[in-house]
């Protein structure tokens, strides 16, 4: 016998189940209702995927317990399960739900009892149906049909349906943006258990953008919205382009909605319109961040930020900081940033800024006060790779043991980041490379040369739900053509802190080369390398722990040359989960005989340690 897909397979209006006693089951109560799903032969799958698809369960787990609403959720639920063994490719189900005994089908919807106490549900699913045939024609190149779609594998609707879908993803990827389905023919036969499934794709035409009209912005000017989007009319169609015009909008945060809708009907010349509509949200935004340490004491930051200043998605952000509140070791830092980014300049991908930093930083052996000014560039290659460029003009005042030196230059500094994490706020697969150089070039008593700094990350987890997460980070920089005396006192790498090494105090390990009026001066090395490694383990959905290794050693010279001096940390965290990323505190002690030890380190802020 063979019957269109349509074939119920539902034995209705029986009093009860001719199956009971032969059948697995699982009960499960919910306040006064009790539910019970039986399924013949199984193993404990389809029970689970039954559940998952029952109303009734849904009703019984938010407490809607009534007669009224748990018929109304039994009537609904044949259609349900029946759709849900069709996706398992089962095709001569028979279905039994009765309440208290009734069949829920034969019960009058205003007939409803006042009172449920029993729910059992009993599925005889059946054999499962294969594929005597799986076609689908015309397809494109490059078409990612699911393998499940092939003869002798499982002929369920989930699969068929699957592969209709990827049929027409792959014309539209291909330029036929009016790709549909244009027939099917699905068959099965119950007396070979088999399905006959063939379908017909109608690609449609080759198309190309048309026009792009807009509409909903406020104070956005439509002109620079275009240029943003960056819509490629007169290009051939491709759905990527439209998902790149909505990632560009995003970026310059000026709208809390964006659509792009498909015109309906081709032109007469094949070309495809599309309708932008955008709603803007509130143009101005604060925020701030801490974090503590006991010895380092506390950093406070915050920032004011205006995302269209000028109508054309230009943001002006403010940031002020102070760190080392309270220090044992130093004295308060303060920094100011004032910075405007341009969207779409000289390309959509393409963001302009203008960027200004005062710094006053008053450090255990010496005090700095600098500012400067830069001119960048931020290009978007794709959603992992950026790059970033500018030209930047730098001059600091350093004062150590009463001797001030002065320090210009005018520097290039260059940037490319790789970012393969899968959440970068809370990774737990992939890697992050950042490569920096900055090129500059000294005035006076400052030094020409190159700072040159390359970071990796990754993460790996294992078990269920990703549950341990191992993470690791390397860090390496070195400074080349200059003297150290004569380097900006900001370009020279130190290490220690939440940032390098924990357990170590904040920028600890430093070098002792500069001879000063009254002995050695503490600065920042010439060369620097980092490494970190971390074991996430998830306790519960918002709470982890973490241990956790970090090291660092400082160099003399360039080229990781001259005297070097080490230290290392180690210790362990609590991570909690919070909208805006985990919420971390950790504890870090010194490890080995390295070259620093100021004791036990307590770390409190946002976000992962990298």
């Amino acid at each position: 016998m063979s019957t269109a897909l349509g074939f119920a397979g539902m034995a209705l209006g029986q009093s009860s189940s001719p199956f009971s006693g032969l059948f697995g089951s699982s009960s499960e109560t919910e306040g006064p209702v009790s539910l019970d799903i039986r399924v013949q032969g199984d193993d404990g799958d389809l029970k689970r995927t039954i559940r998952n698809t029952s109303l009734v369960a849904g009703a019984l787990q938010e407490g809607r317990t009534t007669g009224q609403d748990v018929l109304a959720a039994a009537r609904a639920d044949y259609a349900r399960i029946l759709g849900a063994l069709y996706d398992e490719g089962r095709y001569s189900a028979l279905i039994y739900i009765t309440l208290d005994g009734v069949e829920a089908a034969e019960i009058a919807p205003l007939d409803a009892p006042s009172v449920v106490n029993a729910v059992v549900v009993t599925v005889d699913p059946g054999p499962v149906f294969k594929f005597s045939r799986a076609q689908i024609a015309p397809v494109a190149p490059e078409s990612d049909i699911p393998s499940e779609y092939a003869r002798g594998e499982t002929g369920g609707t989930g699969t068929i349906k699957s592969a209709a879908l990827a049929g027409v993803e792959g014309w539209r990827n291909y330029g036929h943006a009016k790709a549909d389905v244009g027939g099917q023919e699905i068959v099965a036969d119950h007396d070979l258990n088999t399905i006959d499934s063939r379908i017909a794709l109608a690609p449609g035409p080759a198309v190309t953008f048309g026009k792009l009209s807009i509409s909903g912005y406020d104070r956005m000017n439509p002109r620079r919205l275009r240029k943003i989007a960056g819509f490629p009319e007169g290009q051939p169609f491709d759905p990527e382009d439209l998902e790149t015009v909505r990632k560009r909008l995003r970026r310059t945060g000026v709208f809390s909605a964006i659509t792009l809708e498909e015109a309906e009907y081709l032109n007469a010349n094949d070309t495809l319109d599309v309708d932008l509509t955008v709603v803007e949200q509130k143009p101005r935004r604060i925020g701030a961040g801490f974090e503590i340490s006991t010895t380092d004491g506390a950093q406070v930051s915050a920032y004011w930020m205006h995302r269209n200043l000028l109508g054309g998605g230009e943001r002006l952000r403010i940031d002020a900081e102070m760190s080392d509140i309270g220090s044992d070791t130093s004295g308060r830092d303060e920094e100011l940033t004032l910075r405007i980014d341009r969207p779409a300049t000289i390309t959509p991908d393409t963001t302009a800024y203008i960027e200004t930093k005062l710094a006053r930083m008053r450090e255990e052996d010496y005090d700095s006060d600098s500012g400067s000014i830069a001119l960048g560039f931020n290009h978007i290659f794709s959603d992992r790779l950026t790059a970033d460029v500018a030209i930047q003009y730098f001059q600091s005042r350093v004062n150590d043991q009463g001797e001030t030196s002065d320090f210009k230059a005018l520097a290039f500094p260059m940037e490319v980041t790789w970012d393969r994490r899968d959440e970068p706020t809370d990774a737990k697969r992939g890697y992050y490379l950042s490569a920096e150089a900055t090129p500059f070039k000294g005035f006076e008593d400052t030094d020409s040369g190159a700072r040159l700094l390359g970071e990796g990350r990754a993460y790996h987890s294992v078990g269920e739900d990703d549950r341990f997460t191992l993470a690791g980070r390397a860090r390496i920089g070195t400074i080349l053509g200059s003297e150290i005396q004569n380097t900006p006192r900001e370009y020279l790498f130190f290490s220690g802190g939440g940032g390098t090494v924990r357990g170590q105090s904040y920028q600890s390990l430093g070098v002792n080369e500069i001879v000063g009026p009254d002995g050695p001066i503490k600065t920042g090395g010439m060369s620097v390398a980092n490494a970190s490694a971390e074991f996430r383990f998830q306790v519960r959905e918002k709470i982890g722990l973490v241990l956790f290794a970090d090291y660092g050693r400082v160099w003399t010279e360039d080229a990781w040359g001259g005297v070097s001096r080490w230290h290392a940390g180690a210790g362990a965290g609590v991570r909690y989960a919070t909208p805006i990323g985990p919420l971390r505190f950790d504890i870090g002690a010194p490890v080995g005989n390295g070259d620093t030890d100021d004791g036990v380190q307590l770390y409190l802020g946002l976000g992962q340690a990298f």
